[in-house]
């Protein structure tokens, strides 16, 4: 009868063993798409069980995050890696809720709780670090200049004096600032709230030039504007979570690695015309 016991107790014993090591998933940190609840930070796991990845994107920016509305949808590079993230979550991209945001909502949706992630051409400052995590960059911009092809503007020195439209909270009016007092000039700034705002003013010729990362610039490039060759200080993109989120953003840091090093990145750059 001990035997019986003995052996049934050893049995018992290897399959929980078994089980354990069964169950343990082998995926690293922050990878393996549709992982169960133990594979995944606290963080994560809590956007995984309200079912969706709430990001805040641009909707106005051409290759990086636009809402086409003949489409219906959003488009773009940023749009993708937000929906790559929601795969590594979920186990499936379109697991993920966009909410159009601007470079004066984007900090207090996140700081609010409305949304997750920003996704939205944040340029990755110290001063912007003290409030929000950042991810490690996943695209590098130029501050550059839109002027109408008949103003006679050819350079940014042939700016002073002028009126340039910048976005409201965007690094923008800061590093041209700076790059005013270097070079002796002297310019004058007008904010608003969204790229086509600005778009319009330098139409309708109440600003003298857009300025804002070349790459949001070209998305506003017509046969009546012309792009300046001059461009200054490096804009470096960083994805965004709340100060207090670290794992989450721990997690996105990681697979935004991978992708990195397995050329993914490299692909979507490919794919929307900005390599």
């Amino acid at each position: 009868m001990k035997r019986r016991w003995g052996a049934t107790v050893a049995a018992l014993l290897c399959a929980a063993v078994l089980a354990g090591c069964g169950g343990r998933s082998s995926a690293p940190a922050g990878g393996g798409a549709g992982g169960g609840a133990s594979d995944l930070p606290a963080q994560v796991q809590k956007i995984r069980d309200a079912g969706v990845l709430r990001v805040g994107v641009k909707e106005d920016v051409p290759k990086f995050g636009y809402f086409d509305p003949a489409k219906n949808a959003h488009e773009g590079l940023e749009i993708d890696l937000a929906r790559r993230i929601a795969k590594e979550i979920f186990g499936d991209e379109s697991k993920v809720q966009f909410t159009g945001v601007n470079a004066k909502t984007r900090g207090p949706a996140l700081d609010n709780g409305e949304i997750d992630l920003v996704i939205a051409t944040f340029t990755i400052t110290e001063e912007r670090k003290k409030s929000w995590n950042f991810s490690d960059p996943y695209f590098t911009d130029y501050v550059g200049f839109l002027v109408l092809a008949d103003s006679g503007i050819q350079s940014w020195k042939d700016l002073d004096g002028k009126v340039i439209g910048v976005a409201q909270s965007a690094s923008t009016r800061a590093a041209l600032t700076e790059q005013a007092e270097k070079d002796g000039i002297k310019v004058e700034f007008m904010e608003f709230a969204t790229y086509p705002e600005i778009k319009a003013a330098l139409d309708s010729r109440r600003i003298d030039a857009f300025s804002v990362d070349q790459s949001i610039l070209w998305g506003y490039k017509d046969d009546k504007n012309v792009m300046l060759p001059d461009k200054f200080a490096p804009q470096e993109y960083g994805i965004a979570t709340k100060l207090s989120n670290t794992e989450l953003a721990e997690f996105v840091n990681n697979i935004l690695k991978g992708m990195k090093e397995s050329g993914e990145l490299d692909q979507l750059y490919e794919k929307w015309g900005l390599k």
